[in-house]
């Protein structure tokens, strides 16, 4: 079969009509034929920009000539040399504001399909019980990781790779943070993806204790006295969703995207043979216009619901991917943009029965460069619905800057931390990911949790 240079190999994907009521993963991936002809397109630059668009640094010239000789063991050995979690950068990674906004084919044509050809090289590897190539010898040091998220399951393989003797504490009664709580099973498998990668991270040494709510079950300050760890990072994420404040935003039947996910995709609400109890809704409105909206919305969507988002800018100002936005749009779900909720309408019973918005244009560009949304008085209708969800962003839970004295954080509730090293303002105490930068896309938390190993592994060399 002849390639196209200038065109990407397609990727299969499930039907809309089919998908839009299971929760089996929509896109395919490639086989090794259309892999190997997707890596021929590489031009495999002196100067690789694609490099540099990529948070950890993935050697993406050097993985991709190896698929395109056939050599997929190599080629997997080549990203797990940079990254932790490459069936999940994989398929969840912004690529295309990424490694493939840099790649040369892009000027004139479509960009290599690098996170395409990712998820199939860490995939292949998993079929064929490929393992990451094991750590170095021991050096006594000792390092406790809080949150087994993708910051804190990147920066503890790091760790252990370098011969640290690693536990990570979650919270949570199963570890992989926002990758098991927060992704659909229809972007992320948990069970054939997540824990196989989770796992990875276990074979290179490191402990994962669940049920560990750093602040109450145990302390900073005890794990660096009592349990002697040389140092601490923190990557707990940023799990405190925000709302709105409006009137009718406590009523039944309203809920923040976190519990609406989490129910569904770590308690597995959608499955009938859990007894997770879950108000799914039959005609669903959610607020927000990014990743985790899409994945509420189509989520919703596949429970049965009726489903419109509302967002209070336009099309071309949505933060979500636009392949979600796609998937979304092709599923059925409805968009209701340039709109903005203004309360929500309750029954008798304090039960949702609508939200009240109002239409909104966009005036002069705000602080992001994003143009500002202003309300158009005397716009104001009502929308139908039984169930909102917001989706309007998280924050980083106080619980452990407010039990960790030293520990200082910003005017938005993050930790404080260097960028260069990721240390706290509290000696031996690191920080990365959305517990630093507030709610952000899986792979810059996983550049942080590099980034942190680095400050940590220096810091014990010289203390």
């Amino acid at each position: 079969m002849a390639v196209d240079p200038f065109k990407r190999v397609p990727v299969k994907e499930q039907e809309a009509s089919e998908r839009a009521h299971n929760f089996k993963e929509v896109c395919l991936g490639y086989n090794i034929e259309e892999a190997k002809l997707e890596a021929s397109r590489c031009l495999d630059c002196k100067n690789p920009r694609c490099v540099n668009g990529c948070p950890v640094g993935i050697d993406i010239p050097g993985f991709i000539r190896q698929l395109k000789e056939g050599n997929v063991k190599d080629a997997y050995g080549v990203i797990t040399e940079y990254s932790a979690l490459p069936a999940i950068c994989g398929r969840v990674c912004p690529q295309e504001s990424q490694c493939e906004k840099y790649c040369v084919r892009g000027i004139k044509g479509d960009a290599v399909s690098i996170g395409k050809l990712e998820r199939f090289t860490a995939d292949w590897a998993r079929e064929n019980d490929i393992k990451p190539e094991k750590t170095a010898k021991k050096n006594g040091k000792k390092v406790a990781v809080i949150g087994s998220g993708p910051a804190g399951l990147t920066c503890a393989g790091e760790l252990a790779k370098a011969g640290c003797e690693v536990t990570i504490f979650e919270a949570l009664h199963k570890a992989g943070g926002v990758l098991v709580y927060g992704i659909p099973e229809f972007r992320l498998p948990k069970d054939e993806v997540v824990e196989k990668e989770v796992e990875n991270v276990k074979n290179l040494g490191v402990t994962i204790k669940t049920d560990y709510v750093i602040g109450k079950s145990i302390t900073i300050d005890e794990l660096m006295d009592e349990g002697c760890f040389d140092a601490v990072f923190v990557g707990s994420g940023a799990g405190l969703p925000r709302f709105m404040g409006i009137p009718g935003e406590l009523a039944n039947g309203v809920f923040s995207a976190n519990e609406y996910l989490t129910r569904n995709n770590l308690m597995k609400a959608f499955d009938d043979s859990y007894d997770t109890v879950i108000h799914p809704g039959k005609n669903v409105v959610v607020v927000g216009g990014g990743n985790v909206a899409m994945d509420a919305a189509r989520t919703a969507l596949r429970l049965g619901a009726k489903v419109t988002v509302v967002y209070r800018r336009g099309e071309e100002e949505l933060p979500a991917r636009k392949e979600e936005v796609g998937h979304a749009k092709e599923e059925g779900i409805i968009f209701d943009l340039l709109r903005n909720p203004v309360s929500i309408i309750t029954d008798e019973n304090n039960w949702v029965k609508g939200v009240k918005v109002i239409k909104m244009e966009l005036g002069e560009p705000d602080e992001s460069g994003r143009r500002s949304p202003i309300p158009v008085e005397g716009s104001e209708y009502e929308i139908e619905c039984d169930t909102v969800i917001m989706a309007l962003g998280t924050s980083p839970n106080p619980l452990i800057s407010t039990t960790t004295p030293g520990l200082d954080t910003n005017r938005r509730g993050c930790l404080v931390a260097d960028e260069e090293t990721g240390m706290t303002t509290k000696k031996g105490v690191f920080a990365g990911g959305d517990a630093v930068t507030g709610a952000a896309t899986v792979i810059l938390a996983m550049g942080a949790g590099k980034t942190a190993a680095k400050g940590i592994l220096k810091y014990l060399e010289e203390k």
